[in-house]
């Protein structure tokens, strides 16, 4: 589900499956599904509390997505557009139901000191330290969701899913002082709840695979089907 290392390697693969999109195979919607619902379900959930309305959000982006290729121009990647098609469909579930999401502030720029990589796996962990590593991001995961959205977002996407400043930048449509600043505002705020480094367990957060992945494919497909998008069955 991970996509291409390299970036040339990503725009490759991702023109193939977008030929195939606009043929209507539905092996190519299908794997496209795969490569991004990681990145789109984190985005998502950057903006809501709830996963079960994040899962709603990504599914409504593929279809909005999907329905609507000839507005992709290639000005951006692939990732940001869908990214940005994503988190609006987050803020317009949000509005709908009356949530008022602060998404915009006047911040000033400041250097940003991030540049540490997660932590290793659980390899070798006693059965008791995986217990407690699993409470602490538990607690990581509460502690986020106190974060307004426009530093929930920034931090999700950053040191969860480990998008660089450039891409989460182009991805949020903002600057990339601006994602400097919601990050280290984020990161300070979650290390004064927590009391310790909250980059540590970040990366292992909001994990979107296995059978939510596939149901989530499988849901899209049909009703592309519905809509008479593949041409394949």
């Amino acid at each position: 589900m991970q996509t291409a290392t390299g970036p040339a390697a990503t725009h490759d693969e991702d023109s193939a499956l977008l030929a195939g999109l606009r043929q209507g195979q539905a092996r190519a919607f299908e794997q496209m599904m795969r490569r991004y619902n990681r990145l789109l379900y984190r985005a998502a959930r950057g903006i809501v509390h709830d996963d079960a309305e994040a899962q709603d959000a990504v599914q409504e982006a593929w279809l909005h997505a999907f329905t609507g290729l000839h507005a992709f121009r290639g000005d951006a990647s692939l990732g940001t557009w869908l990214t940005r098609i994503v988190i609006n469909q987050a803020l317009v579930q949000q509005r709908r139901l009356g949530r008022l999401v602060l998404w915009n502030e006047d911040v000033e720029s400041r250097e940003s000191d991030m540049d540490k990589e997660p932590l290793g796996g659980d390899a070798m962990e006693s059965p008791e330290d995986q217990v407690a590593r699993l409470q602490v991001r538990h607690q990581l995961e509460q502690a986020i969701d106190t974060l307004p959205p426009m530093y929930r977002s920034v931090f999700i996407l950053r040191a969860v899913h480990g998008l660089s400043v450039e891409d989460t930048a182009h991805g949020l449509d903002v600057s990339a002082d601006v994602v400097k600043t919601r990050f280290l505002r984020a990161r300070a705020q979650l290390r004064s709840l927590l009391g310790f480094d909250p980059e540590t367990e970040a990366a292992y957060l909001h994990d979107f695979a296995g059978h939510r992945c596939s149901d989530l494919v499988a849901r899209v497909l049909r009703e592309l089907r519905a809509r008479g998008v593949l041409r394949d069955q």
